[in-house]
């Protein structure tokens, strides 16, 4: 190969390197969960919250926190001012498992979802 068309093409696998990286990290995800996933509380949490790698979309953001029969015993969620917190207070929890659901829309569109589970035990002294 010619000195030129190696440099162009050099190019071009750089910029798709570089392309391709920043569509990888365009999403939203959960970096830090309260309660924890998998987590067993003695205590109920008075609130629940997913901090995210990058901001979110307020208007988009749904979280729920779901008991034994489905029903949702979160409040509206919020995002924080920075966009990369999204919380909600939580009824009184009865000791028992619970789901957290959550969708999020990324700044840059992107959707992602998830959930994880957490239990209250109910034996806190």
């Amino acid at each position: 190969m010619k000195p030129r068309t190696l440099m162009l093409f050099a190019s071009y696998v750089f910029a798709f390197i570089t392309i391709a990286g920043i569509e990888a990290s365009a999403h939203s995800f959960p970096q830090e969960q309260s309660p924890a996933a998998g987590q067993t509380l003695a205590a109920a949490p008075s609130d629940v919250s997913i901090k995210y790698d990058a901001p979110i979309e307020h208007l988009f953001a749904k979280l729920e926190v779901l008991d034994y029969s489905g029903s949702n015993v979160a409040a509206q969620p919020d995002v924080s001012p920075d966009g990369r917190t999204l919380s909600t207070k939580v009824n009184s929890l009865k000791p028992g498992e619970y789901t957290v659901k959550w969708s999020v829309v990324c700044i840059n569109t992107h959707h992602t979802q998830g959930s994880y589970t957490f239990s209250v035990s109910g034996t806190d002294s």
